[in-house]
């Protein structure tokens, strides 16, 4: 797997230190949207619906730093919108470094060569690019053509630069799992340090309701572009959470895994639902009526999720608080994932 040593002992110290004070519920990142501005309006998404006054509105600096230190989550995630149209993204990333968060930025990559100059290469910040397959699949998802060649320009120019680099992909039920295999092989031949995947889920902003993937969708698409994957492949994920998608394991959700802050506060129960707002990270965890959500919940709303945001936390905590889950993901390291064959081959 292409996650640095550092990171994973940070993750697996922080995790038993929970254990140890016996806590249950707690964040392992911290999904921090300094603005929903985007210059992109993609099928998935739909940030950019909400009104033009919230629009304009951005975090501050003291913000986006007071919200690591109190969720104290090891992870931060910079989403939008687009983190890089914030005038103060650099100082944000410098903070969060001091605090050594481990941060993936995630953008389009439309701004990040002109960005470069003001970012500091760091072991704490990964560049991940947004990247939703191959050109013709990319630019169709992002609406605009060109944007895939730009991506792959910025991805060169960073790694040129020293900086830490993934790709970050939703999947659709329009994916073709064989296009899917050939731009695994392509962002690997670029030299990234490894690639995120997830279904996507019917947030419900997006443009494009149709496009998304029910739960025994999602398996089957999972098994044709994993099943006897490429070697080289590296996915800077967990091994479980992989095989969680192709329905290896049947994992719960943790909605409190990975909490969101953004411009309206804490979002109530998760980075995908929005239910309400917190003024506090302690406000969010004990207000929240964490037993409506999830799939075991019988909530409507959950039942064909299975986004990395919810599931990737559960597979990091069987992996480090389990000895089946962690021989398992020991196997997986140093072997393969385990993928069962597809339905339809």
């Amino acid at each position: 797997m292409s996650v640095p040593v550092s990171q994973m002992w940070t993750i697996s110290k922080y995790v038993m230190s929970q254990r140890i004070q016996g806590k249950k519920k707690y964040p392992l990142v911290l999904m921090l949207e300094p603005l929903f501005r985007c210059n992109l309006n993609c099928v998935g998404c739909g940030k950019i619906q909400y009104a033009s006054d919230i629009l304009r509105k951005e975090l501050s600096i003291e913000d986006c730093l007071n919200a690591a230190k109190e969720c104290g989550a090891p992870v931060v995630s910079i989403a939008g919108g687009e983190p890089l149209l914030h005038p103060q993204i650099e100082k944000i990333l410098e903070g969060l470094v001091a605090q050594k968060k481990y941060i993936y930025l995630c953008t389009n990559a439309i701004l990040l060569e002109e960005k470069l100059a003001n970012l500091k290469p760091s072991k704490y910040l990964s560049l991940s690019i947004h990247l939703d397959g191959l050109e013709e699949q990319h630019d169709a998802i992002v609406g605009r053509k060109g944007i895939y060649q730009k991506a792959i320009s910025a991805i060169k120019a960073a790694l040129k630069a020293g900086f830490r680099v993934t790709t970050n992909t939703t999947f659709f039920n329009t994916a073709d799992p064989q296009k899917a295999r050939e731009f695994f092989d392509m962002a690997m031949g670029l030299g990234v340090e490894g690639m995120m995947i997830s279904p996507g889920y019917n947030y419900t902003k997006a443009s494009a309701q149709e496009k998304f993937l029910e739960r025994k969708q999602t398996i089957n698409l999972f098994r044709k572009i994993l099943y006897n994957g490429n070697k080289n492949w590296v996915f800077n994920q967990s091994p479980m959470f992989l095989e969680f998608l192709a329905g290896v394991h049947d994992f719960e959700c943790t909605p409190w895994g990975t909490v969101t802050y953004n411009i309206l506060g804490w979002q109530s129960p998760c980075y995908l639902l929005e239910k309400g707002y917190k003024k506090s990270f302690k406000s969010l965890m004990e207000e929240t009526p964490w037993e409506q959500y999830g799939r075991k919940s019988g909530n409507p709303e959950c039942a064909e999720c299975m986004m990395h945001c919810g599931y990737e936390p559960t597979a990091v905590q069987e992996t480090f608080c389990t000895c089946k889950g962690f021989s398992s993901t020991v196997v997986a390291t140093l072997g393969k994932i385990h993928i069962p064959p597809p339905e339809e081959m």
